[in-house]
Order: C-alpha cells, then structure tokens, then sequence
C-alpha cells in the first residue's frame, strides 16, 4: 500500500478529517515565510487531539539543529522533514528520524542522495522562489532513478488528477500532497482531499487483484465506485 502524507496542516479540522480518510502522516511546516506556517504552539494542540498510529511530521527549512530538536520534543513529532540545504553531517544531529527533502531540477539534484543518513527522501520540484507547495510536477523519471538510493517520497504538483498515473510510473514508498487538495494555502479542501486518497487506494487495490484500475470495484473509503 502506497503510503500518503498530507503536508501544511494548520487547523484541527483538516487534520481530524485526513486522519478519517486514512492517511499515514500529517506534515506541519515550521517555516515562517511559508503560507502553512503553524505556530508549534498551535501544531502541538492539534497533535495532542489526534489519535494515536499517525506518524507528525515537522517541516524545516534551514533551521539550527537545537531548535528542530526543542520543537520535535514539544510537539512530539515523529519525523523530522528537512526541505533546505542540509547536509548528511547535519542530518545526524537531529535527534528524530528525518526525511530529506531534495528539489528536482535535473539529473544532477540527485547527486549525493545516497549519503543522507535518513528515513527517506522526498524528492519536490524546484521552484527559485518557493520551498515546497510549488503545485508543479518535475520529471518523475528521475525519481525512479532516485529508488536506488533511498526510499523515495513523491511531491511536488500530485493531485487527484494525476496521482495514479504519478504512483503507477514510479511505484513510490510514499506520496506528499499539500497545493494540490487546498481551497486555499493552510486550509484544505475535503473533497479533494478524499478524491486524491481514494484514487490512491482503488489503484492500490488493483494491484492487489489483479486488475486494472477501472476494473476494480474496491472503495477502500467506503463509497461504491
């Protein structure tokens, strides 16, 4: 099963209902220039009213390693998401487990991926003026050439639209979306939040069978197909 990240949570409500519709993280972004920005005061309010089994994820950007790690422990996050210039030598000083984020402008991003000392790497699209939530899809061929090295989480411009051909090209550990299921940046759109997760889970289901996607009458969220 294609596990699935829902990134820029900042209020109960969209994280309760992602947490319904069965995904396996929830991403808060600690990055003060990003729209999805989230006070860890308010990340560790909605963290404590969620049910257990969820993997939080904290999103940094250029951050000392003290204060990923403060944060990590207040919040009780379980991962922490790297998305600017850190190095394999930082990475080892967080004290959590960590994804390194890596922004996708040609073949040679890809170089060192294999020296991050991590959980996985999600791999996004570069954008000069944006870290993250770009909503643009970058060359997905060079993210099955990044499963070599490391478990690959996929972002970058995934929506309900595109995602099964995203996973069925590149068969990745994990997808990422945040831009793509949102009424606006930090507040999500539920419809499109359950568009995006059932269209991963009847793909996934027609793997398990046998069959094409169109084929499969599974409805894991529990609406007939």
């Amino acid at each position: 099963m294609t596990k699935i990240k829902i990134c820029g949570i900042t209020n109960l409500s969209d994280a309760l209902a992602a947490v319904e519709l069965g995904v396996d993280a929830l991403g808060f972004v600690f990055y003060k220039p990003s729209p999805r920005y989230v006070k860890p005061d308010t990340a560790q309010k909605i963290i404590a009213a969620l049910p257990a089994f969820i993997s939080m994820v904290g999103v940094f950007v250029d951050e000392e390693s003290e204060l990923i790690n403060q944060i990590t422990d207040y919040c009780k996050l379980d991962l922490a998401q790297l998305h600017g210039h850190e190095s394999p030598v930082f990475c080892e000083q967080i004290k959590a487990d960590t994804i390194k984020a890596i922004r996708i402008r040609d073949r040679l991003s890809l170089i060192d991926i294999d020296k991050y000392p991590v959980k996985a790497v999600l791999l996004d699209s570069y954008h000069k003026d944006k870290i993250g939530g770009t909503g643009e899809v970058f060359n997905w061929d060079l993210a099955i050439d990044a499963k070599k090295y490391a478990k690959i989480i996929l972002a970058g411009g995934l929506d309900a639209h595109n995602i099964k051909q995203a996973i069925d090209t590149v068969r990745p550990y994990a997808v990422d979306v945040s831009s793509g299921i949102e009424q606006e940046p930090g507040k999500k759109d539920i419809k499109k939040m359950w568009a995006f997760i059932e269209s991963i889970r009847r793909f996934d289901c027609s793997l398990c069978f046998g069959m094409s996607h169109a084929e499969t009458n599974c409805s894991p969220l529990g609406v007939s197909g």
